[in-house]
Formats: structure tokens, C-alpha cells, sequence
């Protein structure tokens, strides 16, 4: 009994919720509309799930169908997917600056976003502090161009390598730590590379940020904005094809078997303390090379750019797209970035909404938007 009643009260908590978010915006009249509108939608969902047997057999046909076409024309699906690739190719020619723009940052965070897929989503280990390995990675690429010289390709190695070195430097004392204890010593390392570099005037120029960086050359050219484009989508193709190939192979199963079970994937002989150091410093060369792009991009860069709120937003990106997913990860960064351009006409309203849509994803479905099941941070 008390069981239904929950599940009878909580659409009327939640339109309550919704309308009381929404009242200090519109006013009390708007609000009140809202929560009579959103409670008939929950109502009229509640009175369809009646008929589920009905909607599951209607869905199972569905699957069988689209089993059919597969099972006839195997290569038909892979084949629209590889079209994807020929659409984001020229997709610059048929959009303006803008859009192109807004395409680059798109797949910085694509970069990022599964780079903390690594730690969080293969090998189950809670990272709050991620931003500080793309800040990192950018500043290291930003000293060696202003203050030695380097250029953008000769530079990265140091960013990617640096970067890794700092990821792997960070898990030998948080080894021990599991869940939350772990999510605040990676917190506090975010935190105290911020500080650093805003206070280390002589070496990082504090808060106003190092400017003058260069942008990468290919054959003496300096890469506009249309041809920064198609390296950033180079960058993510290869992100996106390691990272997949890792995850198939040796490294990736006892990253998932130390994800489901550490106690027992140690006991079939998989050491956990490295495989460990090894997810997050693969985690934190993605990093590094996504920090390394940025500063390019921007030819600028503070401490501004790597709060906290970054980490946040990278692990937003991570679980509305599904945790250990990886097509999940590029959906979620994409939609984070892209989303809040689209909103800018009302951008009071924003933040709001994705904050009501982070939390109506947990309740509804908690494993993201392509992630499977049984994904946790029990490591």
C-alpha cells in the first residue's frame, strides 16, 4: 500500500516541483498553469500505462522487423553510419562561421568528454577534478609556444605526455579510495591546479592568462577556421577510434571487470592498483590533447576557462549520454554544447533546463540515453 501510494504521489510531487522551479520567472498564474498542464500529461501517461502489454507486443513486432532487415541487408546499417562521416566533411560549405564554430567546440569536449568516459564509464572510477588535466594540457602547450617557441605539433607530445604523467601521478595515493573519498581528492586536485596556475604570476601570468599563442601550421600555412574544423574532426576520429579499440582489448574487459567487481577480477589474477594507473592516465592524455586544441583555438588562456563547473559539465556530458557508452558520450557532449546555442534566445532559462532535464533523465532513466546496465562507481 504505502508502495502505491508513492507511485500515485509522484507525478503530482514532480509537476509541483517543475511549477515551483518556473514561479519566480513567470509569476504565480503561469506557474499554476504549468502544474495543471504537466499534471494531466502524467495522468494521461499513468492511464496509457494500463495498455503496456499491448505497446510491449506493438514494440516486439518492431524489433522483429527491424532484426529482418538486418538479418536480410547486413551491411545496410553500417553503411548509413559511415555516411555520417561524408556529412560532417562538408558540412562547413553548406553552414556559416558560426555554426563551424560552435562544430570545433563540439568535438574539443567530444575529446574530453571520453577521456573522463575512460575513467568513469570503463573503469568505474569517480573523477571530479578532470577539468585540471585539460587545463594542463592547455597551459603546457601555451608555455612552450610563447615563452620557447614551440609550435603547435611539436608542442603536443609534451601536452599529451605531461598530461598522462599527471593523471598517473594523481592515482598512486588515491589507489586506496573508493566512491566519494575518491571524488573529493580528484576535487581537490582540480581545485589546486586552478589556484596554481592563478597565482603562479611569473610562470602562468596569474588571472590574466597567457596570450599570443599560435595556431598550428600545416606546411607553413596557419589554419583558418574552416581548415581547424577538419583538424579537430581528425582528433575526434582518432579519440573515438582508440578508445574504442582500447576498450575492446585486454586493457578494457579488466577495466570493466574491476568496474563490476574489484574483489573478484583481483582474485582471476587482474591487478588492480595498475590498471588503475593505467585508466587514468589514458583518461588524462585525452585531456591534454583536448587542452592543447583549445588553446590553439582560443590563442588564449586563463584559469577562467577550468573551473570546477568544467568538470561538472564534462561529467553531464558522460551520463546523459550513458555511462561507458561511447557513441553515448558523443551524443551527450553534443547535445550539452550544441543545446545551450540554441537556447541563447532565452537564456534566463537555460541553466533551468538543463537542470530539470539532468534530473528527470535520473529518474527515468538513471543509465543515460545509450548506456547500458549495471554500470556504478564501486571502484
Amino acid at each position: 500500500m504505502p508502495e502505491r501510494r508513492l507511485k500515485l504521489a509522484r507525478p503530482l510531487i514532480i509537476a509541483l516541483w517543475l511549477s515551483l522551479l518556473f514561479l519566480p520567472f513567470k509569476g504565480i498564474s503561469a506557474a499554476v498553469i504549468l502544474f495543471i498542464l504537466l499534471l494531466f500529461l502524467f495522468v494521461s501517461a499513468s492511464f496509457l500505462s494500463r495498455y503496456k502489454r499491448n505497446l510491449a507486443w506493438i514494440s516486439e513486432r518492431l524489433r522483429e522487423g527491424v532484426q529482418t532487415v538486418v538479418s536480410v541487408s547486413p551491411g545496410l546499417f553500417p553503411a548509413v553510419r559511415y555516411l555520417f562521416l561524408p556529412v560532417l566533411c562538408v558540412l562547413p560549405f553548406f553552414t556559416g562561421d558560426y555554426f563551424v564554430d560552435v562544430a570545433i567546440l563540439a568535438g574539443i569536449y567530444i575529446i574530453l568528454a571520453s577521456g573522463l568516459n575512460v575513467v568513469v564509464g570503463f573503469a568505474g572510477l569517480l573523477n571530479l577534478g578532470f577539468v585540471a588535466f585539460y587545463a594542463i594540457g592547455a597551459y603546457v602547450y601555451a608555455l612552450l609556444n610563447t615563452k620557447f617557441g614551440f609550435g603547435f605539433w611539436s608542442a603536443l607530445p609534451f601536452s599529451v605526455g605531461l598530461t598522462a604523467v599527471a593523471g598517473f601521478l594523481l592515482a598512486i595515493p588515491a589507489l586506496r579510495l573508493k566512491g566519494d573519498y575518491l571524488a573529493i581528492v580528484t576535487l581537490g586536485f582540480g581545485e589546486i591546479v586552478r589556484l596554481v596556475l592563478n597565482n603562479w604570476d611569473r610562470v602562468t601570468q596569474g588571472p590574466n592568462g597567457i596570450s599570443g599563442i599560435s595556431r598550428p601550421f600545416i606546411a607553413s600555412f596557419s589554419l583558418g577556421l574552416i581548415p581547424y574544423y577538419y583538424l579537430v574532426l581528425f582528433f575526434v576520429a582518432v579519440t573515438v577510434f582508440i578508445t574504442k579499440r582500447v576498450y575492446s582489448s585486454k586493457v578494457g574487459r579488466a577495466w570493466t571487470a574491476l568496474r563490476e567487481d574489484e574483489i573478484a577480477a583481483s582474485v582471476m589474477g587482474i591487478d588492480a592498483t595498475m590498471y588503475k594507473l593505467y585508466a587514468f592516465a589514458f583518461g588524462a592524455f585525452w585531456a591534454g590533447l583536448a587542452g592543447a586544441i583549445f588553446a590553439a583555438k582560443m590563442q588564449f588562456v586563463s584559469p577562467e576557462s577550468f573551473t570546477f563547473m568544467e568538470s561538472v559539465l564534462i561529467l553531464c556530458m558522460v551520463i546523459l549520454g550513458g555511462i561507458g557508452s561511447i557513441t553515448g558520450v558523443i551524443l551527450g557532449a553534443f547535445i550539452l554544447v550544441i543545446l545551450p546555442e540554441v537556447l541563447r534566445e532565452v537564456q534566463l532559462y537555460r541553466m533551468l533546463a538543463l537542470g530539470i532535464g539532468l534530473v528527470l533523465l535520473m529518474i527515468f532513466r538513471p543509465q543515460g540515453l545509450l548506456g547500458g546496465k549495471g554500470v556504478s562507481f564501486r571502484s
